[in-house]
């Protein structure tokens, strides 16, 4: 296998956890730039990877494009099962399929990019309100995320999960917009360990760029 090559931007949390899980999977791959901000997702280029014109696309050996974070990393989980990010038990299964969407679904897609450009341009909000509507959802979501943590080092136990790949990059970006994590100690404590593995510091934005 030549290694995949990741369609990513280095700020983007859904091409982060992908980043995460292709580390923790010890997988080679090497990076292509699709930069947000210069609007690279809307070029023909891209749209022939993903035709909603998102990133990440993991492109596969041959060609094969992936979509969807959440898509690839269940394909990683069934291609290259060592480390499972997803139980083979059906409760932890669950219990772990939770604690992502709930990143994933109901955090997350409040506060991309794309939506919060639009509440500038249709309805005129200023930078800090943009940013309140930011801190309010994560603020949410966080509340729920931190009674649904267990007691070990990761949310998904003595391992990290698919939820463990899903909040580093919500955390890394609740930072950014200066959020008080202080209500949530479990997640800002299962964050600092999962930041110390070599896998996942690997992956952080400031080393993709």
């Amino acid at each position: 296998m030549s290694g995949y090559v990741l369609h990513d931007y280095y700020r983007s949390s859904a091409s982060y956890r992908v980043r995460i899980a292709l580390n923790l999977k010890g997988l080679e791959y090497r990076l292509h730039d699709v930069s947000l901000i210069e609007g690279a997702q809307r070029s023909e280029e891209h749209l022939a990877r993903s035709a909603q014109g998102f990133v990440p696309v993991l492109e596969l050996d041959g060609g094969r494009m992936l979509t969807q974070s959440l898509a690839i990393i269940d394909w990683l989980d069934a291609a290259h099962r060592e480390p499972q990010l997803t139980p083979a038990d059906p409760l932890a299964r669950a219990d772990t399929m939770a604690r992502a969407l709930l990143i994933a679904c109901d955090i997350h897609p409040l506060n991309n990019l794309r939506v919060l450009k639009r509440l500038k341009h249709q309805f005129d909000a200023t930078d800090a309100q943009r940013d309140d509507w930011y801190r309010h959802w994560v603020a949410e979501g966080f509340s729920a995320l931190e009674r649904m943590a267990g007691d070990g080092r990761y949310l998904g136990g003595d391992a990290p999960d698919l939820s463990d790949v899903c909040l580093v990059p919500q955390m890394f970006n609740a930072r950014r917009f200066e959020m008080d994590l202080s209500p949530y100690p479990r997640l800002v404590a299962i964050d600092a360990a999962l930041q110390a593995l070599p896998a996942v510091s690997a992956a952080h934005p400031d080393a993709a760029r």
